[in-house]
Parts: structure tokens; C-alpha cells; sequence
């Protein structure tokens, strides 16, 4: 079961379509053995194929439409993150760290211009004809982003125990995805400790070029944190002070409505 799942998390935004070659160097296994849990996940309706390719199905939702049916997280911030973008016109997520990545598990936006996208994961803030501006679009739900370079990931990491944080960081290659990304791991704890000390993060330019956001914890009654809230905003609104002024205070307030119902 843990070899078949391995195949099935092969496939990802990089990779919509694998041969069986491919799927095995992906999931560390011979040839022959992907092959087989290519076939029998496509024989279960996971996975589609001509042949020789295989690329997920509409099935494989099953999992995350449950997960969002059901999960407390998503269910309780919703309406939340809906109020703040129409509030805002920015774009809003939750997301949770698991492995090196965190991934969104809600999210709002006031406003999307599909024909005005680039391709890239985010709209990057551009204008569209009619004026508005245009909001994050390809941060869909499910969407993995590297803990380190984003705001909701150091928030997440900054928040484990020490011992935790030390496994997660040891033998970890930190990626540079832009010329901004901090790969260095003791910078990298500096900005965690930062985080910690002001509880909140701000990441500019390290995912994606053009791409600002600010992230604060979720905690619950307890005092653990289960998730992270944040905005994205453009460049101009960065320039004209929106996080400090505007947008840290809305999400700050957000965490502490939802803190009691978490």
C-alpha cells in the first residue's frame, strides 16, 4: 500500500504525466514494480492512461473532498478568509506544514481574471483592462509551497519545539527558487527566531518574483498552533505600507476570532 501511494504522490504540478520509468525513479522503485501499481491504480479509476503515460484522474478528489467535508480547520476558517477578501480585494489562505512543504487548505479571493493570467502560479499583481487588480489565482486548494521561502511555512516552523524544528532542518537541501530564497540554514533560524519573537512573518520575493505576503499563526484554545493565515498583496501595495497599516491588524484580529473555535 505505502509503494502504490508513493507512485500515486509521483505525480504533482512538475509531472502530470508518467511512464513507468519516470514513476519509478520518483518513488524509488524498479521499473517493474511501478509499472504494476501504475496498472492496478488505473484499473482502480486513480489513474488515467493511453498506454504507455498514466496521469491522475477525477477520483484521486475523493480524498481531498473528504478531507474538506470534514476537517475542523478548513470548515471554521472559510467564511473567515471569504470576509477578509471581500473586504480587501486580497487574496487569503490556511494552510498546514507537512514535510518540507505547506499546503493550503482554504482560501478566498475577491477577484479572479483568467484571461489576463500569465501562467505563473500567481497573478502577480498585474492590472487588468477594466482596472482591478488581479488576485493570486493558481493557489488553489491542496497547492504545496516550500516552508521555507513562505510566509505561512516560517510562521508553521518557527512554532515547532526545538527538537522538531532541528530534525525537520537536519540533511535538508533549502532550495533557491528565486534570487531572494534564503538557502542558508542559520540565516534561515535567525528569521524563525524573528518570527517566534513577533509572531507574524513577512516574505517577500522568495517563492516567486513579484509575490509579497504576510503570514500570522493559528493557534487554538490551547495554545497550539494547527495552521497559518495569510494575505497576498502586490507590489505597489507593498510599497504603500498595506501590511503594516492594513493588512497585519485584519489577519491578527482573524486569529484571535477564530482562536475559539479551533
Amino acid at each position: 500500500m505505502a509503494k502504490g501511494l508513493a507512485v500515486l504522490e509521483s505525480f504533482d504540478t512538475e509531472r502530470q504525466r508518467l511512464n513507468a520509468t519516470q514513476a519509478a525513479q520518483r518513488a524509488g522503485l524498479t521499473r517493474a514494480a511501478a509499472r504494476r501499481h501504475l496498472l492496478t491504480l488505473a484499473h482502480l479509476g486513480y489513474l488515467e492512461s493511453d498506454g504507455s503515460h498514466f496521469w491522475l484522474s477525477a477520483k484521486v478528489l475523493r480524498f481531498s473532498g473528504s478531507y474538506l467535508a470534514s476537517a475542523r480547520l478548513p470548515r471554521t476558517a472559510q467564511p473567515t478568509l471569504n470576509r477578509l477578501a471581500a473586504q480587501t480585494r486580497d487574496a487569503y489562505s490556511v494552510a498546514v506544514l507537512e514535510g518540507d512543504a505547506v499546503v493550503i487548505v482554504a482560501r478566498s479571493v475577491a477577484a479572479q481574471f483568467m484571461g489576463d493570467w500569465d501562467g505563473s502560479s500567481l497573478a502577480l499583481g498585474q492590472s487588468s483592462p477594466s482596472g482591478n487588480r488581479l488576485m493570486a489565482y493558481g493557489m488553489h486548494l491542496g497547492a504545496r509551497l516550500p516552508a521555507h521561502a513562505s510566509s505561512t511555512g516560517r510562521v508553521l516552523l518557527a512554532s515547532l519545539p526545538e527538537p522538531e524544528l532541528s530534525a525537520w532542518l537536519e540533511g535538508r537541501v533549502l532550495a533557491r527558487l528565486t534570487p531572494h530564497t534564503v538557502t542558508e540554514p542559520r540565516l534561515l533560524c535567525e528569521i524563525l527566531a524573528q518570527v517566534r519573537r513577533q509572531d507574524y512573518c513577512i516574505a517577500s520575493e522568495e517563492h516567486e518574483l513579484g509575490v509579497h505576503a504576510v503570514a500570522v499563526p493559528l493557534r487554538n484554545l490551547e495554545g497550539k498552533t494547527v495552521g497559518a493565515l495569510n494575505a497576498v498583496l502586490t507590489p505597489a501595495r507593498l510599497a504603500r505600507g498595506a501590511i503594516q497599516r492594513e493588512l497585519l491588524p485584519l489577519l491578527q484580529e482573524a486569529a484571535r476570532e477564530l482562536r475559539a473555535l479551533l
